[in-house]
């Protein structure tokens, strides 16, 4: 926490036990909103109790809650306060802080949430166009697979139009599934074995490169997304790299945050 008053600005992230990518991604995020927003206090908490505790074991690091955030907002006399998640999705996450947020909700003046990555169609295109800005130098023969995270929450036939989003754009060689739901990697195999590119390109579609980057898309066991890929005859390349390491996303939560409030 820094500079607290009566305005204030909470950064609200899932969370990594990876310190390298948290280095490049949410701490990056959380600069870049504080620095366009110098006359509030600025605050930060997790919505991952599990890793939360994690740092705190291996690492003696402390992370606020939701819970203990906005509790300290309060108790530093901040009355205006903006929440802005760090989350791609509307999904359970994103219900479960705004929840945690309400429960002060009566001991504020303002609360404002500013929205997660992909709220809107508009935010959708901005987010595809800024990650394949990264790839301008894919080729034809060339597939790039992005491997996004999924729900079971009704938020996840986001994941499926930005698969579909992606060819309408005119990106027919890049392919967008989920980890946990649809589109699934069988679904890909299929999509891009109607391709048949020459070679693929692998990168996550989450806000960090952690677990599921390392161990689900990279690993090295039968199952992970490169060794199918490999076995289906595939040349494969893994690009490890977070979407919070991409300077357009970025800006995109800033400007989520502002919209928030109606600033400039």
């Amino acid at each position: 926490m820094e500079k607290a008053g009566e305005k204030g600005i909470l950064v609200v992230s899932f969370g990594t036990s990876f310190l390298e990518t948290r280095k490049k991604t949410i701490d990056r995020i959380e600069e870049d909103i504080q620095a366009a927003f110098p006359d509030y206090g600025f605050y930060r908490a997790w919505t991952s109790k599990m890793i939360i505790a994690r740092l705190l074991k291996r690492d003696g690091t402390r992370i606020p809650t939701v819970e203990e955030a906005i509790a300290q907002m309060l108790e530093d006399g901040v009355t205006q306060v903006i929440v802005q998640p760090t989350h791609l999705i509307n999904g359970i996450e994103n219900e479960r802080m705004k929840e945690d947020v309400y429960t002060y909700g009566k001991a504020f003046d303002t609360i404002s949430f500013g929205n997660p990555l992909l709220t809107t169609t508009q935010d959708q295109r901005q987010v595809l166009r800024v990650v394949m800005e990264e790839f301008s130098g894919l080729t034809k023969e060339e597939g790039l697979v992005l491997m996004g995270h999924g729900t079971p929450h009704y938020a996840n036939a986001v994941y499926a139009a930005l698969n579909y989003m992606l060819k309408d754009l005119g990106y027919s060689n890049v392919f967008l599934g989920t980890v946990e739901e649809y589109p699934t990697l069988d679904t890909l195999l299929k999509q891009v074995g109607e391709f048949h590119p020459k070679k693929i390109f692998l990168t996550p579609f989450m806000l960090v490169a952690g677990d599921h980057a390392i161990y689900d898309m990279s690993g090295e066991n039968e199952d992970s997304w490169q060794r199918r890929f490999e076995t289906a005859g595939y040349v494969v390349e893994c690009i490890i790299k977070g979407l919070g390491e991409y300077s357009g996303i970025r800006r995109i939560y800033v400007e989520h945050a502002k919209e928030s409030w109606q600033l400039p």
